[in-house]
């Protein structure tokens, strides 16, 4: 057995006490099969992980490995093949010669010559031991479908296939692996899975004027371009060359994050279906040759997403190289001098902040820090205006089973996404990094295909537009009260809570309790106090209530300054209006709550921001992240989100963020019946209780799910 063999242990079987999550890859093994054949199947389909076949491969979840997935190209589009064994649209009939002709030359069995979209350059330098297994595992491994191979539509001449046996003549190295005697087996197994299996250069490395990539190795004349960078789909694949520690780069592998932060862009795919299934041994092999290639001077930095992460265990090869941010580094983290009075500040706080926090910080293990973000040090911003246009997702591995979504901001206009990345960059980038224009953005928008959704009539207020006003120092001054209310008010506030934690965004989401249009209201009657009251008794109702403290002055500068931002979020509305998405909407209140369901609910979505007992989360300064929502320092239980059918509203509709694409938190997603059992219990936990309660709903129309 060779060297390189030796080494690809496969994988123990899944912990089931871990979290699960959905495999693609197929074990549709055939039921005749020896034990002998049947551990070679199983070693064939490692080598499918390693390759990361499944990825490419299907189109249709339903259908994997059957192909249909549509690749840009530069020349066009192609759709990837059905490789399953069916015989008559699949590679069912394929000898083993065909096939290995196939994965190293790039010639289908019929004799056409296929796109190297396919990475044939990279797979000719697999073993022939390695081949015949993956065969193996495609043949008696993956269950055959019927379906039939889409049309490239590529255009001329790049539709001339022909042309493709000169590219070969001209780029393809296809001779097998060949190890370097000098250097450890490790490093030997890591060099043969990154140039090999792993097909990293298809991405990282920089192609020519043929787009053939440059060099397929390290070594050699060429070999300084290997794996130094390139741009693909809009991504920036920048270099792997010098890469982190071993350890590091095998966590990062193994679970989509490290303490340098997360993945993003094409490579979400290759950590969901390949490489957190990679043994340790493969998962180092890799960290040990990318920390050996020198880096160069034309490098792009390898780029992630900024942020802290929970460390995974590697074993014998342990460092404790993920430092958390503690109380001695966190000073690092400082909200920038801007932040309120730049258009570019005020967008960044409106449809950033509540993730990436005012200071850029993020949050720990959940959403990344931009501080030294090297996306924003890059002076290419293709993938930051990528990510703004398209969203992202974090990858769903064994160690983090619940994907993180950051929606696409399709909803802003170019000018206003050129704002805020210029600010990002200016504040945890580089000062001198070069200008986004409002027309970047538009060369990216229109290949993205992202265009803003105009499907609901709710016109979400723009905080940057209050510069243009007269009094914009004094609404600037209420956006920051409602932002910043426990801060800036102290003595007001008797616990964790400020305005815009149920008012998300200042008060601008639909369907989240926006200020837009209720100053319009006001006054009005209250069925609480019994009487009409004022704008100016609502907020200090709030004040009384939710944050169980003492009302503000009514000739105070803030309470006016407060009364002030609503009066501007009015715009035109008449007392007499429907406000779209005003107020958090409606559940049936028909719905049996069931509490016990509901504590399930809250483990597996809330525990997250909100802590595993409802005590929410603190940052290293020791300022409240996301709020409480019980215990004493939790909302009051006067307060609207103590009524269970209310609450259920304002979580279906705005819980929990990072849920899915939807702008502009990604919130939302449950159904009616989760949002109401999962209200059901945290409204009922224990905290504060409301000393005047005993003057509310004197015309006795107390609501039938209030707590008193």
């Amino acid at each position: 057995m060779s060297w390189h063999l030796a080494s690809a242990t496969l994988p123990a079987p899944q912990d089931t006490s871990a979290p699960q999550i959905i495999d693609g890859l197929p074990a549709n093994y055939a039921a005749d099969l020896t034990t002998e054949q049947r551990t070679f199947v199983e070693r064939g389909r490692y080598i499918a992980r390693l390759g990361d076949c499944v990825a490419c491969h299907t189109g249709n979840k339903a259908q994997p490995m059957a192909g249909g997935l549509a690749l840009e190209t530069p020349f066009g589009k192609l759709y990837s093949t059905n490789i399953t064994p069916d015989t008559a649209s699949g590679i069912g009939g394929y000898s083993f010669e065909q096939f290995d002709k196939a994965m190293r030359k790039g010639v289908a069995a019929d004799g056409r010559n296929l796109y190297p979209a396919m990475p044939y350059p990279s797979y000719a330098k697999m073993t022939a031991d390695d081949m015949q297994a993956l065969y193996a595992y495609l043949m008696e491994g993956v269950a055959p479908i019927a379906a039939t191979n889409k049309a490239s539509e590529m255009g001329f001449p790049f539709n001339q296939r022909w042309g493709l046996s000169l590219w070969n003549w001209m780029f393809l190295e296809s001779e097998t692996f060949t190890p370097q005697v000098e250097q450890t087996a490790e490093w030997n197994r890591g060099a043969y899975l990154v140039q090999g299996l792993g097909h990293c250069g298809a991405c990282h490395t920089p192609r020519g004027v043929a787009f053939q990539e440059k060099t397929m190795m390290g070594e050699g004349k060429n070999g300084q371009h290997f794996l130094a960078g390139e741009t693909v789909e809009g991504w920036r694949a920048l270099s792997l060359r010098d890469l982190w520690t071993p350890e590091e780069t095998a966590e990062l592998l193994k679970t989509g994050r490290n303490s340098h932060g997360t993945v993003s862009g094409n490579m979400v795919d290759v950590v969901q279906h390949s490489t957190q299934y990679m043994t340790d041994g493969d998962l180092l092999a890799i960290g040990t040759y990318l920390k050996s290639l020198p880096a160069g001077k034309n490098d792009l930095p390898m780029q992630v997403s900024q942020g802290p992460a929970p460390k995974i265990a590697i074993p014998a090869r342990a460092t404790g190289s993920t430092e958390a941010l503690t109380a001695e580094n966190a000073a690092h983290y400082d909200v920038p001098a801007d932040l309120y009075s730049t258009r570019g500040g005020l967008g960044y706080l409106q449809f950033c902040a509540d993730c990436h926090r005012s200071d850029g910080g993020g949050v720990k293990d959940v959403f990344p820090s931009l501080q030294g973000n090297r996306s924003l040090l890059a002076d290419n911003p293709s993938t930051l205006v990528h990510i703004m246009l398209t969203g992202w997702t974090t990858p769903v591995t064994q160690s983090h089973s619940r994907a993180l979504t950051m929606p696409a901001f399709t909803q802003l206009s170019d000018q206003e996404i050129a704002d805020i990345l210029n600010f990002a960059r200016r504040n945890w980038g580089s000062k001198t990094a070069t200008e986004i224009k409002a027309k970047d953005i538009a060369s990216q928008r229109k290949p993205l295909n992202a265009q803003p959704d105009h499907s609901r009539p709710f016109e979400t207020p723009r905080l940057a537009n209050m510069l243009n006003e007269k009094n914009a120092e004094q609404l600037i001054y209420g956006a920051r009260l409602n932002i910043e209310t426990r801060d800036l008010l102290p003595k007001n506030v008797g616990n964790a809570l400020n305005c815009a934690s149920c008012h998300l965004n200042a008060g601008t989401v639909a369907d989240g309790s926006p200020y837009i249009g209720i100053s319009a209201f006001f006054p009005g009657y209250a069925p609480r106090a019994g009487r009409t009251i004022t704008l100016e008794d609502r907020i200090n109702g709030c004040f009384l209530r939710s944050m169980n403290g003492k009302p503000l002055p009514l000739d105070s500068d803030e309470l006016k300054a407060m009364v002030a931002l609503f009066d501007w979020m009015r715009n035109e509305t008449k007392p007499e209006d429907k406000v779209e998405g005003r107020g958090v909407g409606k559940v049936s209140t028909d719905i049996i709550p069931n509490a016990e369901n509901g504590k399930k609910i809250y483990s597996a979505q809330c525990a997250l921001c909100h802590g595993s007992d409802g005590e929410g989360i603190k940052n290293a300064k020791g300022q409240w992240v996301y709020p409480p929502l019980w215990g004493d320092e939790s909302f009051n239980i006067g307060a609207g989100m103590a009524r269970t059918y209310t609450a259920a509203a304002f979580v279906k509709r705005n819980m929990p963020i990072a849920m899915h694409n939807k702008f502009p938190l990604g919130q939302g997603g449950m159904t009616d019946q989760e949002a109401v059992d999962v209200a059901e219990y945290f409204s009922h936990q224990p905290r504060p209780d409301f000393a005047g309660k005993v003057k509310d709903w004197p015309n006795g129309k107390k609501p039938a799910d209030a707590r008193y």
